[in-house]
Formats: C-alpha cells, sequence, structure tokens
C-alpha cells in the first residue's frame, strides 16, 4: 500500500514545519481539552444558528405578512457566504485566529441579542432584522474559516481525519435537531429563539477563552496587499490537480444536491408521502449524515481517497437514479439518507488531506477558494431544480439529475489526478 503522504508531482513540496499539536504527547481525541473546548463551544453555537434559520422567515412572515420579505431575509442571510469567503480568508491567514473567533461570537451574540429585545419590546422592524441577519451571516464566514483552519494546531497529525469527522457529524447533527429546536422555540415567543441563539454564542465564546494552544503558526510581517494575498491562495489551489479537480467535482455534485432536495419533496408528495413524511425523510437524511459522518475515518484508513471520490461519485449517480424510479415513499427516504451518508465519507477525507498538505499560512485561503468555488453551484442548483419541476416534473427532473450524477462520476473516473490520489495508509 502506498504511503498517506504520496502526492501527485504538482502538490509535491518540501514539508512543512509540524503544527504545534505535534510537539504534545498524543493523548486521545476525547481526552484533548482544547479539542473539546473548539468543538462543543463550536456545537453549541451551531445548534442557536440553525435554530434561527428557521426562525428568520418566520419572524419576517410575522411581520410583514409577505412571502417575498421572507426570501429576501434568507437571500440577505446567505449573501456574505458568497461575497465574503475570498476577503475573509485573506484576513484569516493574517489575524489571530482565535481573537478573531472570540470577537465574532461576541458580536454575533450582540446582533442576536438586539433582535430578541426589540422583539420582546414589540418595535422590531424589517431593516434591523435584514442588517443583522447579513451581519451574522458576515460573521459566521470569519468565524468557520478560522476553525476550520485552526484544527491542525489543535489536534495532532494522525487524528485530523477523526477530528474533521466530528465536525461534520456536529453540522450534520446540528441541522437535524436545530431546525426543528427553531420552530418550537418560536411558538414560545418572538424573541426565544433567537435569546437562545445569543446565549449559544457565548457558549462558544467562554470555551475559547480557555484554550490554551495557539490557532497559527508563528508568521512573519505581511507586505503585499490583500489581492495578493487572495490570488496566491488561488494559485495554490489552482497548481493541485487533485485538489483543483475535487473542487470542480464537489461543485457539480452541490449543484445535484440543491436540486435533488426541492425535486425529492415534490417526488415523495406524488408517491404518497404526507407532510409529516416528508419532514420525516429529511429527517432520516440527518441522521444517515451524521452516521457516514462517523463511519468515514474507519473507512479512510482502508480505501485510498481516489477510490473514495470516485466510488461516492457513483453511489451518487445509482441512488438519484434509485430515488427517480421510487414507487413508494419508504423506498424513496431509505435512498435519500444513503446518499446523506455517502456525501461525509469523502468530505472527511478530502478535507484531512487538503489541511495536511496546505502549509498554515494559506489555509483560511485555500478553504475560502475552494468553498467560493465549490459553493457557486449551489444557487445555481436551487434555479435549475425549479427549472426542471416546471417544465419536466419530479421524475424526469430526478433522472435528469441521475444522468448528470453519470457525467461527474465518469468525470471523476477519467481524472489522472484522482486516479494518482493517495492510497489507504500503511498499516
Amino acid at each position: 500500500m502506498t504511503s498517506p503522504d504520496t502526492r501527485t508531482p504538482a502538490d509535491a513540496r518540501p514539508p512543512d514545519p509540524p503544527d504545534a499539536a505535534t510537539a504534545d504527547p498524543v493523548v486521545p481525541l476525547h481526552r484533548n481539552r482544547d479539542f473539546l473546548l473548539l468543538w462543543g463551544g463550536s456545537a453549541v453555537s451551531l445548534l442557536g444558528s440553525t435554530a434561527t434559520t428557521i426562525a428568520y422567515p418566520l419572524l419576517v412572515l410575522a411581520l410583514t405578512g409577505s412571502a417575498f420579505a421572507a426570501g429576501l431575509a434568507g437571500f440577505v442571510a446567505l449573501l456574505p457566504a458568497l461575497l465574503l469567503p475570498l476577503p475573509a480568508g485573506a484576513l484569516v491567514d493574517r489575524w489571530p485566529r482565535r481573537r478573531l473567533m472570540i470577537w465574532c461570537d461576541a458580536l454575533r451574540a450582540l446582533g442576536a441579542a438586539a433582535i430578541a429585545l426589540a422583539a420582546a419590546l414589540d418595535v422590531l422592524g424589517l431593516p434591523l432584522v435584514l442588517v443583522v441577519s447579513f451581519a451574522e451571516g458576515a460573521l459566521t464566514v470569519f468565524h468557520g474559516l478560522a476553525a476550520h483552519a485552526a484544527v491542525p494546531n489543535v489536534v495532532p497529525p494522525g487524528q485530523l481525519s477523526l477530528a474533521l469527522s466530528r465536525n461534520e457529524a456536529r453540522g450534520r447533527a446540528a441541522v437535524m435537531l436545530g431546525t426543528p429546536l427553531g420552530g418550537v422555540l418560536f411558538g414560545l415567543g418572538r424573541a426565544v429563539p433567537f435569546l437562545a441563539d445569543a446565549l449559544t454564542y457565548l457558549v462558544s465564546l467562554t470555551g475559547l477563552l480557555f484554550i490554551r494552544k495557539e490557532f497559527e503558526a508563528e508568521r512573519s510581517a505581511r507586505t503585499d496587499s490583500m489581492g495578493e494575498q487572495v490570488r496566491e491562495g488561488l494559485r495554490w489551489l489552482w497548481r493541485r490537480p487533485f485538489l483543483r479537480t475535487t473542487t470542480l467535482l464537489v461543485a457539480g455534485s452541490n449543484l445535484m444536491f440543491r436540486a435533488l432536495f426541492l425535486v425529492a419533496v415534490v417526488l415523495a408528495t406524488d408517491v404518497g408521502a404526507s407532510p409529516a413524511g416528508v419532514g420525516l425523510m429529511v429527517g432520516f437524511a440527518g441522521a444517515g449524515g451524521v452516521l457516514g459522518s462517523l463511519a468515514a475515518p474507519w473507512l479512510a484508513r482502508r480505501v485510498g481517497l481516489g477510490a473514495l471520490v470516485i466510488g461516492a461519485n457513483w453511489a451518487w449517480a445509482v441512488l438519484v437514479a434509485a430515488i427517480a424510479l421510487s414507487r413508494d415513499p419508504f423506498t424513496l427516504a431509505a435512498a435519500y439518507a444513503a446518499m446523506w451518508f455517502v456525501g461525509p465519507l469523502w468530505n472527511v477525507a478530502l478535507g484531512s488531506y487538503q489541511l495536511s498538505i496546505t502549509p498554515d499560512r494559506l489555509r483560511g485561503r485555500v478553504l475560502a477558494a475552494m468553498s467560493t468555488l465549490s459553493n457557486g453551484a449551489l444557487p445555481i442548483g436551487s434555479l435549475l431544480g425549479g427549472l426542471l419541476l416546471d417544465s419536466a416534473g419530479a421524475r424526469s427532473a430526478a433522472l435528469a439529475l441521475a444522468g448528470w450524477m453519470v457525467l461527474i462520476a465518469g468525470a471523476a473516473s477519467l481524472a489522472r489526478s484522482v486516479r494518482a490520489a493517495p492510497g489507504p495508509p500503511a498499516r
């Protein structure tokens, strides 16, 4: 078996100095105090912010009675994720990451508390909601990039894949639990989910204050412009054939996933699922994602990275076809949950590889570049799903998406950089 350090020729480079985490005695991840503080604080704050993703549109509908205004609030909240990652990545590589995360948590708590207070006093208006939702989205971009870039400095290299799988499971569990929680809290009062959100940010902030390790390697002073720093991250990514190819593959599969969500919901109702059944389908999918996250490190130790990428995309092609051909809600829900199980299997392996070969000084920018390129397909997928449903119907739309995934899987199979990717670690 090949070594985990095997690179494609364009990825080869002298090894970077070891991160701070490598100098410490290796302890199990569940006893790594700094990782637990980082992971636990982020888990709590992510649960709160996920709850407000459903609370925000409910709040705007209650304030205005306008579906357009609710959609506008959702658009404003997502806008920073499209506009800010590249400059945010440069700043994450320039500023102290832990201090940046503390400020982000403090300001997000302040914004959520402002919404809660205004709602409690019955003086809340749409302008404040839009301003706070945009600000919270922007701060979340900075916080997320800094937290992800910090992981190799908090855990030893041998535990990086396990740590990322825990992060992946945390995010998927937060989506699964936070969305219904937001509805329940909003039912208790308009201010309640936002007050809870503010408190969760304070929990995250408190955990960060007690972390001992630095979140970045020692840095030299930078004199180049932010634009040049952003371009440096993009160049570094683009000159690594495997990372470049997989980023484009992720973009293609993201387009499919975003379109499939709407298509699967409509198809589920067509084959007899009730509204509650559709909700259960989404819940089962979230559970599948959590299980996939927990299984990812085990599989990564046994299957090469290239085989994971190729296998995952072919599995998705088959599962989308199964969704398209399903005749009952149970088959559809099982196939949809299986798709969510497959995603983390290569997300974790790819993330671990990317962080392990990216110099610490570039991690924020490379993460931002990959995020911008891969997530840029999401709004296109939303539009595509609606167009396919209107023009062809749910079943034909799902078959078209299955065909798209066959093309993506075929491209992965033919890509030389993917076939030459590192094999499983030697044991």
